[in-house]
């Protein structure tokens, strides 16, 4: 059960407002955004980093966007929204239920992982979700294979997951119905 209440219908303009914009157009909003919309402020100053993370903007491909949302929530025990980008978006980035299965249980090192930017993006974020920190060879590694600005999105888009991941825990935001859980994996 939810420790916050989310919002529910009938929405008021400003709220239904701010829900339309952070959905797909005709989709209902999930839970997480009926949440932060009790602090419409907040939700409104969200809108435009959450959807830079989320759009073409990004430097990183989707794929790599993917891996590192889905590690960060996975490390931050933060089921909810690891389903729902497992829902919306595993399928669409080519992520196997082997990869899966590693992102939420597992390690760089599985052998699911062919590609070496995979491993290296699981391995970089393991790293800033341990120590907040890249040593020297991981950052050479990455360096090699990103430019400047994809490694800047790296850090802020799993710093965003971990704010994400501690909201959608501490508030205890029911799972959303029908999206993947931990132990399906």
């Amino acid at each position: 059960m939810s420790r916050i209440e989310p919002a529910r219908p009938p929405y008021d303009r400003e709220v239904a407002a701010r829900l339309d914009a952070m959905m797909p157009p005709g989709v209902p909003p999930i839970g997480l955004f009926r949440t932060f919309v009790r602090n419409l402020p907040m939700s409104t100053a969200m809108g435009g980093w959450g959807s830079y993370e989320l759009s073409k903007r990004l430097s990183l491909t989707m794929r790599d966007r993917e891996i590192i949302i889905d590690r960060t929530c996975a490390r931050c025990r933060c089921e909810y929204e690891w389903g729902v980008h497992i829902a919306f978006f595993a399928e669409r980035v080519g992520l196997n239920d082997s990869q899966i299965r590693s992102i939420t249980h597992g390690q760089s090192t599985d052998v699911c992982w062919v590609d070496d930017r995979d491993r290296l993006l699981i391995e970089v974020t393991d790293a800033l979700h341990d120590a907040a920190q890249l040593g020297d060879d991981l950052w050479q590694r990455l360096h090699a294979q990103l430019s400047d600005d994809q490694a800047l999105d790296v850090f802020m888009l799993a710093g965003w997951y971990h704010a994400i991941s501690y909201a959608a825990n501490c508030a205890q935001v029911d799972l959303e119905p029908g999206a993947p859980r931990f132990a399906e994996y």
